[in-house]
């Protein structure tokens, strides 16, 4: 009886499917039934040849190699997962396997992870896709029923393909032509280079920036009335003018305030739309610090693990319109504190559906992240994925929400020629905001604040009570952190401001940098490689950086060609356009980078040189600052050597309280704070252990008031408290 193999991406989903499927027996690395093997990647199983692979002169880095361009690329086993490659050769081998199933993550890189696997063991049998967005048992049922034709997928995997030969033709080639020419372990590549360059311009934005002060006038009435002062003119609230404000501050000081103007007018705010992976990542490093990679590591967990959560890498922010029928019983699996309330309102009433969520025609691939019918204690979860999901249920119940409404009352007035202003906002029905305990947090667009009006009608005139000349800085543009990086790399076209309007349009119709599934990775790259740094939660260029900048050629940096190439791997996926042809114009400028680096003048300079010789090589160590803390890394490129000297901890400073940074070694360790403090850790730990032993346990505290109670030494008042608990 012939069996259909299925090539889940990881063990856990493996297991998941085959108890759907009653694969009970267990093999080497596979699950089998009566109908059914299911096996599984450990991720990526099968990858592109490193340059050593194509003979031994790439071996060694040398500049007259370069471009390296061999065709076809081939594909290896990655050595460190090669069991399971073999253990998935041999079930795709079998004689009674008829067909294949591929049950990798429903997009690009899972259909690369699983082709690959299946190209290198040169297997050739029908191919069937199962492309679901949860992997609940509901979901896994459904998409077996509805498997797709894997050869609708095949332009996927062609720019899957596409994507990743890129790299390796454009990144290799650029990497290697810098770190021979300049004998420094620089790294550059298609996606990385432009969001480095979008952080120093960003840099150099906050240092060419000049404050200008402004000024305005705020007055209060008689009655408790704040008004601001508006420029007629220009509707502004300030003025960069001061002698104008000077001169208003005389004039008006004792004059009336005459009401103008009482306007009403009802309004409505809409909830903010469904995640997406980029959006959430924001919001979670915005909330919680988690960087980029950690939340999709996270929504992998509640995903794969805990299955209360939908398919994490996706770029769509609305639902489809057959998802719509499964809203309840996506609901219903919410309905545990703290969402119990909100969701049973929600299950009682109508689910009003609306294009502001559900929108076939903004779905791709997968729609946006969203709870799944499947319910779990919330207790099963660590903090982390707790504060994770609560954003994702607690976006997903606001969608589904009405509206906030409010009253907006507007008070124009005059004093003198001179109009002020003032508002006012009364709630009218808390709609969506009622699913987050303080709504959400609003950054404020101008000094007229919303406040609790008296009532006033259009005629009524009003004593001055006080006018108070108001002034401020204008602010340079903040330092990036992964959450804005996340925005520029979305989107890089709103953080190129002094750029032609041709080239933001350009940049704006060609899409961002990398995708929703790469953008952690490119960060993550970026500290690794030591060209960014954290100084608290804000990212800065380092040195090495900046000189990087200076030697890759002017096109690799810019937003617009990767871009450009983001969007012709999209036509690539929708057929619109070749693999060869993309790949023809990589190999082209893979040329022409290797070519300018070759005949540039530039020069590298190492300014991070310690006085430690390397203990392998003895030449001198570099000190870099990484992600958790500073590091000794050789410069010899081909020694490799690397030692962490400090990290940051989560010790704090009994001084400042900030993060405590450890240095040294053994019992030499010392804590340093950037305050100042310095503290042996021996005397740390000392300080730590006596703080511990004072501290009192809850369980200590409870027998303390029951002892107290048992003790009571006033009769008359146990009596009193004693009669009190009868009563009630």
């Amino acid at each position: 009886m012939s069996k259909t193999l299925v090539l889940a991406e990881k063990p856990s989903v493996g297991r998941d499917i085959a108890k759907v499927l009653n694969c009970y027996k267990k093999g080497n690395g596979f699950l089998e039934g009566d109908k059914y093997i299911v096996t599984w990647a450990l991720g990526h199983l099968v990858t592109l040849a490193d340059p050593e692979g194509y003979g031994e002169k790439y071996r060694s880095w040398k500049m007259e190699d370069l471009p390296m361009l061999p065709s076809p690329l081939k594909l290896v086993v990655i050595k460190k997962t090669s069991k399971q490659f073999y253990a998935v050769k041999s079930q795709l081998d079998r004689k009674d396997v008829s067909d294949i199933v591929i049950a990798t993550d429903a997009g690009r890189e899972g259909e690369l992870v699983a082709r690959w696997i299946i190209d290198k063991a040169k297997v050739n049998k029908p191919i069937k896709r199962l492309w679901i967005s949860s992997v609940t048992d509901k979901a896994i049922k459904e998409g077996f029923r509805k498997l797709k034709d894997g050869r609708e997928y095949e332009n996927l995997y062609a720019s899957a393909v596409a994507r990743a030969e890129a790299d390796w033709i454009v990144g290799l080639n650029a990497t290697r032509a810098l770190t021979t020419k300049y004998n420094a372990q620089l790294s550059s590549g298609r996606v990385q280079t432009p969001t480095l360059a979008i952080i120093a311009k960003r840099e150099e934005e906050i240092r060419n920036f000049q404050p200008k002060n402004y000024f305005g006038i705020t007055v209060k009435s008689e009655n408790g009335l704040q008004l601001v002062w508006q420029d007629q003119k220009t509707n502004d609230v300030k003025t960069f003018n001061e002698q104008v404000i000077d001169g208003l501050t005389k004039k008006l000081q004792q004059e009336a305030v005459n009401i103008i103007e009482v306007n009403k007018t009802l309004k409505k705010s809409y909830s903010p739309a469904l995640y997406d992976l980029t959006e959430l990542q924001r919001d979670a490093n915005k909330r919680f610090g988690f960087s980029a990679k950690e939340t999709l590591s996270i929504m992998q967990k509640l995903y794969e693990q805990h299955k209360v959560l939908t398919y994490p890498r996706t770029d769509s922010r609305y639902i489809t319109s057959d998802i719509v029928e499964t809203l309840k019983d996506r609901i219903s699996a919410c309905r545990v504190k703290p969402y119990a309330q909100v969701a049973s309102k929600l299950l009682n009433g109508q689910i009003r559906v609306n294009k502001s969520f559900v929108d076939d025609s903004k779905v791709s691939d997968h729609h946006a992240i969203i709870p799944t019918e499947e319910s779990v204690p919330l207790s099963a979860m660590t903090d982390k994925e707790r504060k994770i999901y609560d954003l994702v249920v607690k976006r997903f119940l606001a969608v589904l929400m009405p509206p906030f409404e409010y009253e907006q009352t507007t008070i124009k007035a005059m004093i003198q020629s001179e109009a002020f202003i003032a508002k006012g906002k009364t709630v009218i029905n808390q709609g969506w905001k009622a699913v987050y305990d303080q709504g959400l947090e609003e950054e404020e667009t101008d000094v007229i604040h919303d406040q609790t009006l008296p009532k006033l009608e259009k005629g009524d005139q009003l004593k001055l009570a006080s006018l108070i000349k108001t002034k401020g800085e204008t602010k340079p543009p903040a330092p990036f952190n992964e959450a804005t990086l996340l925005s520029a790399m979305e989107n890089p076209a709103k953080y190129m401001q002094g750029e032609s309007k041709d080239l933001i349009k350009t940049i704006g119709e060609t899409g961002g940098l990398g995708t929703v599934a790469t953008r952690a990775d490119i960060i993550e790259k970026l500290f690794s490689s030591f060209l960014i740094e954290k100084k608290g939660k804000d990212i800065f260029i380092t040195s090495k950086g900046k000189q990087l900048l200076n030697l890759v050629p002017k096109d690799l940096k810019s937003p617009v060609l990767t871009a450009e190439w983001e969007q012709k791997l999209t036509l690539i996926a929708k057929g619109k356009l070749t693999k060869q042809i993309f790949l023809n114009e990589m190999k082209n400028y893979a040329k022409a980078v290797v070519q300018e680096i070759k005949v540039s003048d530039e020069k590298f300079r190492h300014d991070n040189v310690t006085g430690s010789k390397c203990p392998e090589c003895g030449k001198l160590l570099l000190e870099v600052s990484g992600k958790k803390g500073k590091m000794h890394v050789c410069q010899d490129r081909e020694c490799g050597y690397r030692k962490g000297v400090s990290r940051v901890t989560n010790a704090r400073c009994p001084q400042c309280h900030k993060k405590l940074e450890l240095r040294g070694e053994g019992e030499g360790q010392i804590f340093v704070c950037k305050c100042g403090h310095r503290e042996k850790l021996s005397s740390f730990n000392e300080r730590r252990k006596k703080t511990q032993n004072s501290k009192v346990s809850k369980r200590d505290v409870a027998k303390y008031i029951k002892k107290q109670d048992d003790d009571f030494s006033n009769p008359a008042l146990a009596e009193a408290l004693a009669k009190l608990k009868l009563d009630k």
